[in-house]
């Protein structure tokens, strides 16, 4: 998908955050956070409910002014007439009429820019043909969220934010939508995306930021966030000598029972190799336990978050 309309300066930022505030009465929203988006990446801003990300996001689109703290979107004041022509933005909510069609949507969309993708083309990329004269109202909510990110990318812009881009969608249709995604970071596209699905941060994203109470907690690629390290899971009979089999392990090894018979073995800073699984078995082997449903699992980016912003559901 060719949606660039003007080359764009790589030394600068898609979005630069600096010590933002923002206080909606006595409770503050966002507090001193500070990001770097890079150019012509994906970057996935996670937290839980009420940490602050979706009113970060509308204050670089323009829609809320900071209270304190400095924001640049592609070097220029979110809001300024420079800078709309050169940015997408996709809305949770959509905010499109009920009762107009998706085609004349898009047509009417498009007149409002220079160099508009075609709107037959864009139907037929977001799987939107057959819904061209259907009313927005009457869309399944996954076509609902293609055509708000057909309307976003419409105007071939250097930078797309998207909320949520695949809430209410079919895994069908989420695949579908990260695909999309894909060919736009590939066609040189800024994206910068809130979203609750950790998988669907972890697939698409090259820059990840965790912020919570307004606050950034981590930052860096899928990768860094995660690290190296895996956990080796079994279960066995419960009450088995943990302190014995930590001996057994290679150094700086860790295992604990959690809960009881089910047994995790994880190195610090490492990854479990062929070496300590050798160790577990042969421990077991030892001792006549015989470990079922083996496995190993790496740690992910909901690991990752639920450790640092808490398990409780938030409202």
């Amino acid at each position: 998908m060719s949606t660039a309309a003007r080359p764009a300066a790589e030394t600068v930022p898609a979005v630069e955050i600096s010590g933002l505030v923002k206080r909606y009465g006595p409770v503050t929203a966002v507090d001193g956070l500070t990001l770097t988006a890079p150019r012509g990446a994906v970057t996935a801003i996670l937290g839980p409910n009420g940490a602050g990300k979706s009113t970060t996001i509308e204050v670089c689109e323009g829609y809320r002014a900071a209270d304190a703290g400095a924001v640049r979107v592609l070097g220029l004041v979110p809001g300024s007439r420079e800078l709309r022509p050169r940015v997408g933005v996709m809305l949770q909510a959509g905010g499109i009429p009920p009762a107009v069609p998706a085609g004349y949507y898009l047509t009417q969309l498009s007149r409002l820019h220079a160099h508009p993708l075609p709107v037959r083309q864009l139907l037929e990329l977001f799987g939107l043909s057959a819904a061209a004269k259907t009313p927005f109202k009457r869309l399944s909510g996954g076509q609902q969220q293609r055509l708000s990110l057909a309307a976003a990318v419409i105007g071939r812009p250097e930078l797309v934010f998207l909320d949520e881009p695949t809430a209410g969608m079919d895994p069908q249709a989420r695949h579908t939508t990260w695909s999309l995604i894909g060919e736009l970071r590939g066609a040189g596209v800024s994206v910068v995306l809130s979203t609750h699905y950790m998988e669907e941060a972890e697939r698409l994203a090259d820059h990840v930021v965790i912020i919570d109470h307004g606050r950034v907690v981590a930052q860096g690629t899928p990768g860094a966030l995660t690290g190296s390290a895996g956990q080796l899971r079994f279960r066995a009979e419960p009450g088995l000598d943990i302190d014995g089999l930590v001996t057994a392990l290679p150094s700086g090894a860790l295992a604990k029972e959690s809960p009881a018979g089910h047994y995790v073995v994880e190195v610090t800073g490492g990854a479990v190799d062929p070496r300590l699984l050798a160790s577990v078995t042969a421990w077991c082997a030892e001792r006549a336990v015989l470990p079922s449903s083996l496995r190993i699992e790496n740690r992910t980016l909901e690991d990752v978050f639920l450790e640092l912003t808490g398990k409780d559901l938030r409202t």
